[in-house]
């Protein structure tokens, strides 16, 4: 239980503390109204505070003046009352609530503020359209979801703060204004009014600074770290952000997993998710993406995919056919036994075409080994005997396919795994975590033609790097929980040639590396140790812990799929005089 506030003149005690022991005490608390009730004679009234709720009761004769207050008092008036903790009759005892068994008879009430009739209703855990909760966010943040949602964001914190200091990790703060670097997203610019023409960037993740204070001796860093990107939104992304950031210098991949495993279980313990206890079992990225089609696996259910190509050699039908030919790859899944429409199963090429395929190839095992499909005919019985197999199909089951390009396959099925899981309710209802390691270094970006890091130019790689940069490895790792990435790291680049090399693979000269990086470069130059590191989404952890689908509903404060905020009208125009001084103007 929180500690008594410290007594003044409006409360003593918080609401939601007051339990049996406290009976015929006289205490004072302070609050919201909850809810009121008139029973013509006595009026009781929940009164909320962060705490949790109490009833409050007022008699006529009993209360004095204080029943003329409670007479007056609506829906959200702020108060504060004075009265005598008493166990309520067996009868009228509230199990819903932690302070069910007591109710406070109120001696003395002062009303502190009042309230206009909230636009939804606060006192019920209702729908309410999220622009309407956001445009009065300061109502919205008093229901009982939003109060528990922040509590455990606040819990979260305090626990990750004290967890890495008891390891001997320092917090430091880095800049908010710094300079532009081609990292990956668009930053955000700030213009300098003391210098037209130069601009700040607000920072996408502190990953330079952070790399710089290892070089500096800090040896072991974190910091609850403010993060911008200009990236179109989803229900998971914000332009701003939080995260949990860490470095640690002299350490290889198992030191920074291990010592996070065990950051991370006090975490997770927070919302008893009933994980494992670490070690957590580890999943390169080459087995994830051929058995689950992405990279950040929800593995509470089976459907895994499975590379059918070789049973189908000389199939007849056209399609498989081309892509085995230019070395693509039919991949299938099994979804069980589904009662699924012609226009349902039609449905699932849109899921492909969200994927990047193009469509999608069903059947369904019938007795004695048949399909009905419409691809049926095209395949002989001995392949259809393969692929069943293959499978583990049996009778009823529901079989899908991809061709593609085996990366696009993947997505594909990957897909369609997650829209299965959700239409039949395949999941578990336990939890699962896990590591993702063995990336690769550098993914092709066809459109650019050129090489791009598949985390970040200063993760280190493994393998040669005068070879095929599609075959280098790096040294990073992932954490996964329930198919979302929670967050990411890796070992880093210590070695100013490696780092110049690494950026030659993606496309970055000598002028331009020493231009965007020089500073590191230099840094690396003067006694540079083996370094590694991780961030942490603290959004997505507290959203993911709190069993919410949207970070928004664990940000105080956030923006709309469109990035605007409805409370404040930001963003919004500015003066001409402020664009004046900073030398803008509009086009």
């Amino acid at each position: 239980m929180r500690s008594a506030p410290r007594a003044n003149e409006y409360r003593d005690h918080w609401c939601g503390d007051l339990r049996d022991e406290h009976a015929g005490e006289t205490v004072r608390v302070a609050g919201w109204v909850h809810r009121r009730r008139d029973h013509g004679g006595l009026i009781f009234i929940d009164l909320r505070d962060r705490s949790g709720i109490v009833q409050l009761v007022f008699h006529p004769d009993s209360s004095g003046d204080a029943f003329a207050v409670a007479e007056a008092l609506r829906s959200e008036h702020v108060l504060t009352a004075t009265g005598e903790v008493v166990r309520r009759e067996e009868q009228n005892v509230n199990p819903n609530i932690a302070t069910g068994t007591i109710e406070v008879a109120v001696t003395e009430a002062t009303p502190l503020a009042a309230a206009e009739t909230p636009p939804f209703p606060l006192d019920e855990d209702t729908d309410v359209d999220e622009l309407l909760r956001l445009r009065h966010r300061v109502l919205d943040l008093r229901r009982e979801p939003m109060q528990r949602a922040m509590l455990l964001r606040a819990q979260v914190i305090s626990t990750m703060r004290r967890a890495l200091e008891e390891r001997d990790f320092v917090e430091i703060e880095t800049p908010i204004l710094g300079k532009s670097t081609p990292e990956g997203a668009r930053d955000f610019l700030v213009p300098n009014r003391r210098e037209p023409g130069t601009w700040y960037a607000l920072p996408q993740s502190p990953q330079l600074y952070k790399e710089l204070l290892m070089f500096a001796g800090f040896e072991r860093y974190y910091q609850i770290a403010r993060c911008f990107r200009d990236e179109d939104l989803r229900a998971d992304r914000q332009p701003e952000f939080t995260q949990l950031d860490v470095e640690m210098a002299f350490v290889t991949e198992d030191d920074v997993i291990t010592t996070m495993e065990e950051v991370m279980a006090e975490v997770f313990a927070l919302a008893d998710l009933g994980l494992p206890a670490p070690p957590w079992e580890r999943l390169s990225y080459e087995d994830a993406m051929s058995r689950y089609g992405t990279d950040r696996p929800d593995r509470r259910f089976g459907l895994e995919l499975v590379d059918v190509s070789d049973a189908l050699a000389g199939v007849e039908f056209k399609v498989f056919a081309s892509v085995l030919e230019s070395g693509g790859a039919v991949l299938a899944i099994n979804a069980g036994a589904r009662e699924m429409s012609r226009g349902e199963l039609d449905g699932l090429n849109d899921v492909a075409r969200r994927h990047g395929g193009k469509a999608v190839a069903w059947a369904f095992v019938e007795d004695g080994g048949g399909w009905r499909s419409p691809i049926g005919k095209f395949f002989s019985d001995e392949q259809r005997a393969a692929v069943t197999e293959r499978l583990g199909g049996a009778p009823g089951d529901l079989l899908l396919f991809a061709a593609d390009k085996r990366a696009v396959a993947q997505g594909v099925l990957g897909g369609l795994r997650l829209e299965l899981a959700d239409r039949f309710g395949l999941r578990s209802g336990g939890h699962d975590v896990h590591w993702i390691v063995d990336f690769p270094m550098v993914e092709w970006n066809e459109d650019e033609q050129r090489w791009d890091p598949l985390h970040h130019p200063f993760t280190a790689p493994s393998g040669d790097l005068d070879g095929d940069p599609g075959a280098l490895k790096s040294r990073a790792y992932d954490l996964v929980l329930d198919g979302t990435e929670l967050g990411g790291g890796s070992i880093r680049v210590s070695d100013p040639e490696t780092q110049r090399k690494v950026l030659e693979i993606i496309g970055m000269s000598l002028e331009e590396a020493q231009e965007g990086f020089g500073f590191l470069l230099d840094a690396m130059r003067y006694g540079a140790p083996p370094l590694g590191g991780i961030a942490f989404g603290l959004d997505r952890c507290v959203a993911l812990m709190a069993g919410l689908d949207s970070i928004r509903d664990v940000i105080a404060f956030p923006k709309t799929a469109s990035g605007a905020d409805p409370m404040t009208g930001a963003p919004s125009p500015v003066a001409q005089r402020q664009l004046r001084e900073l030398g803008l103007r509009l086009g």
